[in-house]
This record gives structure tokens, C-alpha cells and sequence, in this order.
């Protein structure tokens, strides 16, 4: 490590949060390709900007074509990619917005990489419970069919692991319920821990 960068300490962050009148968080949904973790992002940003609060979605596929367009799909770059994501989402935190990162982020060694980066801020690991049939049946961008046909390798849940979690913080569910349905348990634990002293 170059010993001559340091980190800086800037004035308290809790007084930008008052201004923001809330507390930052960082929800980090995980779940197979097509389990509904953007889908469900995008509605627990709408529902709680509804509600005044200051939210930031840090999805998979746009970080993709910009922070991590540099990444492929091995291990080390799934590990590498959760880690900027991380980083970035914790920044975002400190300046007091509330984080919805929505990444595959399939192994659990990565998940629990990102919440120590998140250090003393709230951190919630987010199971979206889909099962594989269910997300092969949606394939929305039509990946399950073009890995099932060896045009894509190291697909998770198909040519690539996707390690269950083991605690997540909370588990949200799709098969059979609304959108609003599935996002609503994410909505009230962040109403919860934004909410201001």
C-alpha cells in the first residue's frame, strides 16, 4: 500500500444527514439473473422518493458499461466488481442517501466482502428468492436461452455457481406476488433506518 495516500477525514457526516433529514443505508439485493432485483430496486426508489427520501441504485448492467466496463465474468472480476460497487455505495452512504445496490454478486465471500466495506453504516444483504425455473421462464433479456445453447459461458445458475445466503437480513419473495408486494417488506425496513433521529 502507497504509504503517502491517506484517507481524509472530512467534517462529521451526521450533520449532512440532518440536512438530508434521514440516515443512509445500503440495501444489497443479490439473487439469480432475472430473480427481480432490478425490477424491485426501481420500485423501492419510486416508493421511497414518494416518502421524501434521497435514494441512489447502483445496478449491475449500468455499472457494466461505465465503472466496470473493464470487467469480465471470472471469479476475480465478479469479486472485483462487487468491490467498486461496494465502495461506491458506501460513499454514497456517507454523504447520507440511501443505497439500493441491485448485482448478482453470486458468491458469498464478495457479499460479505461488501458489507465490511460498508463498516459501521447499516447494511442489509437482500435475498430475492426466485427459483431458476421461474427466472428461465422470465429470462427478460434472453440469456438463460442463449447460455442453455453455449453461446454464453460462466452464466450464473446455469455454467456458473450461485452461492445461496446463508443469513441474509431479509428475504423477498416474487413467485406469485405483485411487484409492489415483493418490494414492500425492502420498503419498510429502509423507511425504518432512514428515518431521522
Amino acid at each position: 500500500m502507497n504509504t503517502t495516500i491517506r484517507w481524509q477525514a472530512y467534517a462529521p457526516r451526521q450533520a449532512r444527514w440532518a440536512q438530508l433529514g434521514q440516515r443512509p443505508a445500503i440495501a444489497w439485493l443479490t439473487g439469480l439473473p432475472g430473480s427481480g432485483k432490478t425490477t424491485i430496486s426501481d420500485a423501492v426508489d419510486r416508493r421511497l422518493a414518494t416518502h421524501g427520501r434521497h435514494v441512489c441504485v447502483l445496478d449491475g448492467d449500468n455499472l457494466r458499461h461505465g465503472l466496470c466496463s473493464d470487467l469480465g465474468f471470472s471469479a476475480a472480476d465478479r469479486a472485483e466488481n462487487v468491490r467498486r460497487t461496494a465502495e461506491v455505495a458506501r460513499l454514497m452512504a456517507e454523504a447520507g442517501l440511501v443505497v439500493i445496490v441491485s448485482l448478482i454478486s453470486p458468491f458469498r465471500a464478495d457479499r460479505a466482502r461488501a458489507r465490511a466495506i460498508a463498516g459501521h453504516l447499516p447494511f442489509l444483504e437482500v435475498y430475492v428468492d426466485t427459483s431458476l425455473a421461474t427466472c428461465e421462464a422470465r429470462d427478460p433479456k434472453g440469456l438463460y436461452a442463449r447460455a442453455r445453447a453455449g453461446a454464453i459461458t460462466a452464466f450464473t445458475g446455469v455454467s456458473a455457481p450461485y452461492e445461496l445466503p446463508e443469513g441474509p437480513d431479509l428475504t423477498l419473495r416474487t413467485q406469485g406476488l405483485t411487484v409492489a408486494a415483493s418490494a414492500e417488506p425492502l420498503c419498510a425496513r429502509l423507511m425504518e433506518l432512514s428515518a431521522s433521529a
